[in-house]
């Protein structure tokens, strides 16, 4: 990986096709410049896709929403899932789902999967990072008391490991960033090598 993936980009037009401050602050290590232009596009994940796949189809298609409109920047498209005995935990709807869903994650080990699209133009480059995170035992007082912070209301799987939610984690296995949402150096990697055969063609 070119350790100068800062300047690189400074070539380009980078948008990030997401509204989550998290991602902001981390594509900001590796990005001096970029713009933030949230996809409004239908997020349904068709039947036929396994929970693992989720996410790097939904990013695909917030990334073409955005670069089918910026079809000269590079586009950035993210999303983050939590897969939890085989079943997709998005954001919860309410403080009861919230609810449920911690207590899904109770004493378990899941998985936290970000898929990432890179376009621009006609090319696009998707690729998954998957970490797992186990739970340590939650009692019910502890599940009220974290919902009632408001903090699982906007993440993946009810819970932020940057945040509170850290204090609900046993143990991680893999890229700690990519849980908060967006694993920074494997996303710089795959951008190199993606500007790499940008610029050849």
């Amino acid at each position: 990986m070119s350790v100068n993936i800062s300047e690189e980009l400074l070539e380009y037009d980078v948008i990030l096709a997401s509204a989550s401050p998290r991602r902001k602050e981390l594509l900001s290590i590796m990005c001096e410049s970029f713009r933030v232009i949230p996809a409004d596009c239908n997020e349904v994940i068709p039947e036929d896709i396994a929970p693992e796949l989720a996410p790097e189809y939904l990013s695909g298609v917030k990334c073409r929403c955005i670069a089918s409109v910026y079809d000269l920047a590079v586009v950035i498209g993210c999303d983050t899932v939590v897969v939890c005995d085989g079943k997709v935990l998005g954001k919860p709807a309410d403080a009861k789902d919230a609810a449920e869903m911690l207590r899904m994650l109770s004493g378990k080990t899941h998985d936290v999967i970000t898929g990432v699209t890179l376009g621009t133009g006609c090319r696009y480059r998707s690729f998954s990072v998957d970490t797992k995170v186990t739970f340590r035992e939650l009692s019910n007082d502890e599940i009220a008391a974290y919902v009632k912070s408001g903090e699982p209301m906007d993440k993946a799987g009810a819970y932020g490991i940057q945040g509170l939610g850290s204090l609900l984690v046993e143990r991680i296995d893999g890229d700690f960033f990519n849980v908060v949402g967006l694993p920074v150096s494997r996303l710089a990697e795959e951008m190199h090598q993606f500007l790499q055969k940008v610029q050849s063609k």
